[in-house]
């Protein structure tokens, strides 16, 4: 099955004001075949990413809209950092979110490769903790996740990797829809 993030307009005063389209969007998944991975909530609570695990983009498109949770963008994505299992599985939240809009022009394997090869300096800022990163197939952008002490840590981290933030949120706190294991943050 193939990863989808999806992305979602929010007003909410509150994340837990968000756990209704959790809920929705985890059971229309489910109903169509599906999985709900996870979902993560800027502090600006204006915006909710899910990623969900299905087998098409039109037939889950569908499933949302028919479950009550048209979604406001659909991308596949890739996985990119941390296995499948181990996000599933994952009991530490992520606190911060990066957003990269690619460059145009800039080719997944060149992406994949430099990452590779950047990846081991995170090690020069041991306050940062890179989780996971989630690319878009069509190269629009990428979702990174971090554990850290403040902004300022990530944004050390992101220039040692030499490597542009478009833009950079502290996450609200988490809550698993009902149903769902693991860590929903």
């Amino acid at each position: 099955m193939a990863l989808f993030l999806l992305e979602f307009p929010a007003t909410a005063g509150q994340r837990e004001e968000l756990k209704p389209l959790f809920d929705t969007v985890a059971s229309a998944v489910r109903q169509a075949g599906g999985a709900f991975i996870e979902a993560q909530v800027p502090s600006d609570l204006q915006r909710a990413y899910i990623v969900v695990e299905h087998e098409d983009e039109a037939s889950l498109k569908d499933a949302l809209d028919r479950g009550g949770a048209p979604v406001g963008g659909i991308a596949q994505v890739r996985l990119v950092g941390a296995t499948l299992d181990e996000v599933k599985g994952a009991q530490s939240a992520a606190d911060y979110l990066v957003e990269w809009d690619f460059p145009a022009g800039l080719a997944m394997d060149a992406y994949l490769e430099r990452k590779k090869g950047k990846a081991p300096l995170y090690a020069q800022v041991p306050e940062v903790r890179f989780l996971r990163t989630y690319v878009c197939e069509d190269m629009s952008k990428c979702l990174c996740f971090y554990q850290a002490q403040d902004e300022g840590a990530v944004r050390r981290a992101r220039e040692v990797v030499s490597t542009p933030v478009t833009r950079l949120s502290r996450l609200a706190g988490a809550a698993a829809p009902a149903g769902v294991g693991g860590d929903a943050s």
